[in-house]
């Protein structure tokens, strides 16, 4: 395991992502301890699943219905509503 300072880290980051590309875990420190470990980027690889709220979550028939009072202030509204003092 190789352990640098964070002040090292920032001016040797390109040398620590070879060491880690080759195999070996390097760790930064601030003051002594132990902060982060970097890794090489492993992605998941397993096909995201859907249906987890299936018979969860209940939507409305009306959910998309219009809003009159909303609607109303649309189109007869004001254009450029007075700001409130």
């Amino acid at each position: 395991m190789h352990v640098v300072n964070v002040s090292q880290a920032k001016a040797q980051l390109t040398q620590l992502m070879k060491r880690v590309l080759a195999g070996e875990e390097v760790v930064i420190a601030r003051a002594g301890e132990p902060l982060i470990r970097l890794t090489i980027y492993q992605p998941d690889l397993a096909p995201r699943e859907g249906g987890q709220w299936r018979g969860k979550v209940r939507i409305a028939a009306d959910f998309d219905a219009p809003d009159p009072e909303l609607e109303r202030l649309f189109y007869e509204g004001p254009l450029f509503p007075e700001k409130p003092s």
